[in-house]
């Protein structure tokens, strides 16, 4: 591992119905990133288009070879000389179906990982607002480490932040960077979006990238933003409340394995039998 801070970017956004308009915006955070010696950036869940109207998004969506705004994604991490994870995308992967799929572009422009979101959001959240995520999308059936000289990275997606076992999965794997990009609902941001990031944290002994989605989107949902980076520890090392841009932070990488000597959990991980009783 590098014994240098990691700088890395998260990308808050309020994205567009509108693919070209989502791009300029990732082109920008790339200028951002690059003038701040970003070695990672890391954008939101749905980067290139946020739409929940029928049909929407399967109309504007491709194949990943034939995908346009992929292509261009590589061609600026290939510009910028940086890594960069796009927090997801619409795939087209069956001829009504979708994955709601993640991607590592390495800093030569090469799709090297990708991952389709595991668990889907299907919930009633009252007063009309009502999110059925696997009418349109295929779950994904595998989980995603990424290795590379520098760090290790696992890929989740927004709502897999509540099943902990993925997390725990990722970091027994070898993980000491976990990415949740996320287009989280307000409602749910406001009861549990720091207390869940700083638990995956604290669980797993791992730095937790959030990069965000924030505000009225013209599809009428409101995200939530709060972009934020946890340490190991579960501190809250940075955040962006609102608006969009560019959140930066340093990852000194040795505080994983010091979080971990302190509270080896991971290591005390036994098996088990569930006995139920019943009177």
């Amino acid at each position: 591992m590098n014994p240098h801070p990691l700088k890395v970017a998260l990308l808050q956004m309020r994205a567009s119905t509108e693919v070209a308009v989502n791009i300029a915006a990732v082109q920008l955070g790339f200028q951002q990133a690059a003038r701040d010696n970003a070695a990672l950036l890391v954008t939101p869940e749905m980067t290139s288009a946020l739409d929940r109207r029928p049909g929407a998004l399967l109309a504007k969506a491709h194949t990943q070879e034939d995908d346009p705004s992929l292509k261009i994604f590589c061609n600026l991490a290939r510009q910028y000389q940086m890594d960069v994870l796009i927090g997801s995308m619409a795939i087209q992967v069956e001829a009504k179906r979708l994955a709601n799929r993640s991607f590592f572009i390495s800093k030569e422009g090469l799709v090297v990982a990708h991952y389709d979101k595991i668990h889907l959001f299907d919930v009633n959240l009252g007063e009309g607002e009502r999110y059925q995520e696997s009418a349109r999308f295929v779950a994904g059936q595998e989980a995603v480490l990424v290795k590379g000289a520098d760090y290790a990275l696992g890929m989740t997606v927004c709502y897999d932040l509540r099943f902990p076992q993925l997390y725990h999965d990722l970091a027994l794997a070898g993980a000491d960077i976990l990415a949740v990009p996320s287009a989280f609902t307000v409602p749910t941001g406001q009861a549990h979006w720091h207390t869940l990031l700083r638990a995956r944290a604290i669980e797993t002994g791992c730095f937790v990238l959030a990069p965000a989605q924030h505000g009225q989107h013209e599809d009428g949902r409101t995200t939530y933003g709060h972009s934020l980076v946890v340490n190991p520890w579960g501190e809250v090392i940075a955040e962006k409340p609102e608006g969009t841009g560019v959140l930066m932070a340093e990852l000194d990488l040795s505080q994983v394995q010091q979080a971990r000597h302190k509270l080896p959990s991971l290591q005390h991980t036994r098996p088990y039998q569930l006995k139920t009783i019943e009177i």
